[in-house]
């Protein structure tokens, strides 16, 4: 098939199929007119890559799957290297779900604060501490409160 073909079987574009070649992870064959030429293997090749960015697998970190492809492995991740991978993609997982526990126990923090101030403001609420009070007496501005004794 022709890269247009590939492009749409696979979902994605030629410009995305071209950069996969000059990176090295699809192959660059050529038919006798010129054009590139791709069979089923290659689909599977823009799959597998496809797949692992859709988890988070950055291109580089897709080459050693796609190398297990090519060596005739039917899924590509039981290579050592590709196991690796995932080992290492799973330690990076868990050190971020643990931030973002960290992260959310910080936030729930500062909500059942806010909320506690928010509850002293609204009516029927706390009554809020000042010293004077409501209905404590003003000074007028300007006159001296012992002349009014």
């Amino acid at each position: 098939m022709r890269i247009g073909e590939l492009a749409e079987r696979a979902g994605t574009t030629t410009r995305t199929l071209r950069y996969y070649e000059s990176r090295g992870l699809l192959p660059a064959r050529r038919a006798e007119n010129g054009y590139r030429t791709y069979d089923e293997g290659d689909l599977r090749l823009i799959q597998q890559i496809r797949t692992l960015q859709d988890f988070g697998f950055d291109l580089e970190e897709t080459r050693p799957f796609v190398e297990c492809l090519r060596a005739g492995h039917p899924a590509g991740d039981s290579c050592p290297a590709s196991l690796a991978v995932y080992r290492r993609k799973l330690g990076e997982l868990d050190a971020l779900i643990g931030q973002l526990q960290s992260v959310r126990t910080e936030v729930g923090a500062q909500l059942a604060r806010a909320e506690l101030e928010a509850s002293a403001e609204l009516p029927g609420g706390p009554e809020p501490r000042c010293e004077l009070g409501p209905t404590a007496p003003r000074l007028p501005v300007g006159r001296n409160w012992e002349d009014e004794r």
